[in-house]
């Protein structure tokens, strides 16, 4: 059964730090682009971040230079690194899986997690 799941989201400060992980099973990551997604209350959801299948990185929201995606292939898991976070960086992350190039249309993703919450405030 494939499945997603995100984990390491949580509470914290302005201009802190958290690492999400999104774990796989079923199917195995290297094979799928991954895409981190955020959807915060009353507004569209948007891609943040994308790993290509060849490992490469690209970033859509307001993030560049402040998160970080990684693959570990031998753990089936991505990361995002998210450093100096801001209180609008606040939502829902989602972490999704296609068998294509990346994008940052979350419609064209095959496989979704549950996500997992991170609020940015003092």
């Amino acid at each position: 059964q494939v499945q997603l799941v995100e984990s390491g989201g949580g509470l914290v400060q302005p201009g802190g730090s958290l690492r999400l992980s999104c774990a796989a099973s079923g199917f195995i990551l290297d094979y799928y682009a991954i895409g981190w997604f955020r959807q915060a209350p009353g507004k569209e959801r948007e891609g943040v971040s994308c790993i290509s299948i060849s490992g490469g990185s690209t970033y859509y929201a307001d993030v560049k230079g402040r998160f970080t995606i990684s693959r570990d292939s031998a753990k089936n898991t991505v990361y995002l690194q998210m450093n100096s976070l801001k209180p609008e960086d606040t939502a829902v992350y989602y972490c999704a899986a296609r068998t294509s190039i990346c994008g940052s249309n979350w419609y064209r993703y095959n496989y979704w997690g549950q996500g997992t919450q991170v609020t940015v405030s003092s």
